[in-house]
């Protein structure tokens, strides 16, 4: 009765998330979101809510309990790591041309949207907060990791890197969170309806992100993924999570700093993944089944292994 007890309540952290996917793609399928719909609310959770519900969970937060330098320095050595694992398998089994494209779709996740839509639902407050902070550490490290890979095997395509530094430097994610660790560890007080203003605005964020998700699945484009779309996807959601968490675990963290570490590490391909490998010329539609296939995977491989984390003790 107890393991059942474990996996159910598994099932409402992780359920919760996936059937906004899923809804996602349910109102695409029956016309009631379209294209149209689904670039605006990308943009508005981009640029608005997802901003300001980072900023308002660090300065909620007591950064004495939140603000780890370890953790954020070992996500940061894991996700080099990953970088360089990915790598290494592709030089042995992928098609030279295909290569940086193999290689960002398997080791950068959909931190952003998935992995702290799942970080608050296990850690609430503790959740958004440490989540937060990690993805300054994730939007750096993600962005710079593949453009070298993309750069790397797309060598008629000229790269503008000052445009690219630009562009990670006013990430409003990124922003966020440089404004917001001051002002907690200032302890600046807003006014009550500024924060109940920004409460409202902020909790758009993680239903529409993911409803824009499941509403940019192709179950045509999950038919079609070949060998290399498989490789990766499988890289992504299971053997990557599976090391990164055992080396996480082995380097001491444990409890909500090892869970948060274990959704970050499970979360499936960003769909951030297609834009740039289009951008940078390469195989787009193979990015595409990649994000198609991991996010499918995801249900799946991210539940079971909160479960056996969870049976385990360590989270």
């Amino acid at each position: 009765m107890a393991l059942l007890d474990v996996f159910f309540s598994t099932l409402e952290i992780t359920l919760p998330v996936f059937a906004m996917v899923f809804i996602g793609l349910g109102l695409k399928r029956a016309g009631w979101i379209d294209q149209g719909f689904i670039n605006t609310a990308s943009l508005l959770v981009f640029k608005g809510t997802m901003p300001m519900l980072i900023f308002l969970s660090i300065i909620k937060a007591d950064l004495d309990a939140t603000l780890n330098p370890g953790l954020l320095g070992f996500f940061a050595l894991a996700t080099l790591g990953s970088f360089l694992f990915c790598w290494g398998w592709a030089i042995l089994r992928v098609p030279y041309t295909d290569r940086g494209v193999y290689v960002q779709g398997a080791f950068r996740g959909n931190c952003g949207i998935v992995g702290l839509a799942l970080a608050a639902g296990m850690y609430g407050e503790y959740g958004l907060s440490a989540g937060g902070l990690l993805l300054g550490v994730v939007i750096l490290t993600y962005n710079a990791f593949s453009v070298i890979a993309l750069a790397t095997y797309q060598p008629d395509q000229n790269t503008d890197w000052r445009s690219i530094v630009t562009h990670i430097a006013h990430n409003p994610l990124i922003l966020a969170v440089v404004v917001a660790v001051p002002v907690a560890a200032l302890e600046l007080r807003l006014p009550g309806w500024l924060m109940t203003s920004g409460e409202y605005f902020a909790s758009l964020t993680l239903p529409l992100a993911l409803i824009c998700i499941g509403a940019t699945l192709s179950l045509g484009s999950i038919m079609e993924s070949g060998r290399l779309a498989t490789g990766a996807s499988t890289l992504k959601m299971v053997t990557l999570p599976a090391l990164a968490t055992a080396a996480a675990w082995l380097a001491g963290f444990e409890g909500r700093e090892l869970g948060v570490l274990f959704l970050f590490f499970a979360s499936p391909t960003a769909a951030a993944a297609f834009v740039m490998a289009k951008a940078m010329g390469g195989n787009a539609m193979l990015t595409a089944n990649i994000i198609a296939l991991t996010t499918l995977m995801a249900s799946v491989t991210i539940t079971l292994g909160v479960f056996g984390l969870r049976l385990a003790g360590l989270i």
